[in-house]
């Protein structure tokens, strides 16, 4: 019954998100695209780049943004950033990240097959919502093809340790040990997927 509600309340996050405005998100965007506009940058303790977001679902931004604004995701620049964002502002800049195009110049198709044996079976926890290739189909999923490899795997870290909460998450994360998280992470970043947001670019939208 929880994962159902659960599901419900991402669907209407998605509902919410197609009727938003993505020429307003990019003019609410400014503080986001001072770290999430500049190619290759990093978080500095710990470090791992930040992620990419060009061409990311709405609907998984704006509940990402819900996350960090209810302190169920642990990040205290985001948790700052998104304190005073209406669902509104939400909505819009997830509309705008949204719009941007993904960035698969230089990426490569990795088959299942070219993972260990040991972690192609296990593959199937990720692929059930993220796809097989990373390109999650649901909205309320994820993209996490092409994103930076470092950035996936401290995303694993920070469910595995807590410092993420969510339900989903919660029952498949503890499937996986540190291998299969190290391999999973650099596995879905070879695939053609995310792009970078430049801020120059989106200047010029």
């Amino acid at each position: 019954m929880k994962y159902r509600l659960f599901t419900l309340a991402l669907a209407l996050l998605g509902a919410a998100a197609n009727a938003a405005d993505s020429e307003a998100g990019r003019h609410k965007a400014g503080a986001c695209l001072g770290c999430h506009g500049i190619p290759t940058y990093a978080n500095v303790y710990p470090s791992y780049h930040v992620p990419k977001l060009a061409g990311q679902h709405a609907a998984y931004i704006v509940a990402a943004l819900k996350g960090y604004q209810s302190g169920e995701r642990g990040h205290p620049t985001m948790q700052a950033q998104t304190h005073r964002l209406s669902e509104g502002d939400m909505a819009d800049i997830a509309a705008f990240f949204s719009s941007l195009p993904s960035d698969t110049a230089g990426k490569r198709q990795s088959p299942r097959a070219a993972l260990p044996q040991e972690q192609q079976q296990k593959l199937q926890v990720c692929v059930s919502c993220h796809g097989e290739d990373g390109n999650s189909p649901l909205p309320e999923n994820p993209r996490i093809a092409g994103q930076y490899r470092d950035y996936l795997h401290r995303a694993l870290l920070d469910y595995k340790e807590g410092r993420r909460k969510n339900a989903v998450m919660l029952g498949m994360i503890g499937l996986l040990d540190d291998r299969d998280m190290e391999v999973f992470a650099a596995w879905f970043s070879s695939h053609k997927g995310l792009g970078v947001v430049n801020i120059g670019d989106a200047d010029d939208r």
